[in-house]
């Protein structure tokens, strides 16, 4: 290893950072490495394109983050039970991660971030967009700010993963699975403070978060549909198009993504790995 200078480019005003001069097929040196952990607690999420990486290369370096934490639901890479397939065939009409969400938040100890990998991308289209719940949260007003402060809200797998949620989207047959393997629903706080950056963050969102805690979902849906809408408006939001290669690394924590499903009759496969993360203070199981 060498004591490797990369080149950090922001790559939207609120969230992303354009990552240069680094080849994954080694491991990074420890410098690279701290400055990808910089530009990663301030932006969210770093993009790194033009990657020729084995699996096994792809797994060493989200080693050098922390721990894999195994998605229960993906179908794996054959042969790499630590890798989730993230798949779309050119006859299958529903894609994965199609709406604003955070990997893991129904996890009692939610995924620090996730690592995708493009291994095959369509001509056109495909393309990821990621939100900043930093910059989310530091936009609302300081009366927001202390009553989301005060409140905790119920993630959960079941609507998604869960028999009733698998048996809505058929066309996800053999790609995502394991229904029995849903737990129990969650409480998070509804405002976390980012245990890297120190700052605020916003917790929720649209494709795990159900309702808040000691509220009925009718009496949370006006509130919820008030921070998703206002969380996902274009200046806190960047656009990444995928070119075979290239990584995504996005923090759970402090973003979200969505994954664009325009490319009908054709094919995109990722590789994504997910790296470990740690307890929320006040988080806690629904009995």
């Amino acid at each position: 290893m060498t004591n490797q200078e990369i080149k950090v480019t922001p790559y939207s005003a609120a969230v992303g950072a354009l990552i240069e001069g680094v080849d994954l097929s080694n491991r990074p040196s420890d410098n690279a490495l701290q400055q990808m952990r910089a530009a990663l607690r301030y932006h969210g999420v770093i993009f790194i394109p033009g990657q020729t990486i084995t699996p096994e290369q792809h797994l060493g370096f989200a080693r050098c983050w922390a721990e894999i934490d195994v998605n229960r639901f993906f179908t794996p890479v054959a042969g790499y039970p630590e890798i989730a397939e993230v798949r779309k065939e050119p006859e299958q009409v529903t894609n994965i991660g199609g709406g604003w969400h955070t990997d893991h938040s129904y996890d009692l100890e939610p995924a620090m971030g996730s690592i995708l990998l493009a291994r095959e991308v369509p001509a056109q289209g495909g393309d990821t967009l990621f939100a900043s719940m930093t910059a989310a949260f530091d936009a609302l007003s300081d009366g927001m700010k202390r009553t989301l402060r005060a409140l905790y809200a119920v993630h959960s797998s079941r609507h998604v993963f869960g028999t009733a949620g698998s048996t809505k989207r058929a066309d996800l047959k053999g790609r995502i699975g394991n229904a029995e393997k849903v737990m129990a629903d969650v409480v998070h706080p509804v405002v976390i403070r980012h245990p890297d950056s120190g700052r605020e963050v916003l917790c929720v969102n649209s494709g795990f978060t159900t309702r808040f805690e000691h509220w009925s979902e009718a009496e949370s849906a006006p509130l919820l549909q008030y921070l998703y809408q206002h969380a996902s408006r274009p200046e806190f939001t960047c656009r990444f198009r995928w070119t075979e290669g290239a990584i995504a690394f996005w923090d759970n924590r402090s973003t979200w993504h969505y994954a664009l499903n325009d490319y009908h009759g054709e094919r995109r496969l990722m590789h994504r790995i997910t790296v470990r993360g740690s307890a929320i203070t006040g988080s806690h199981r629904l009995a």
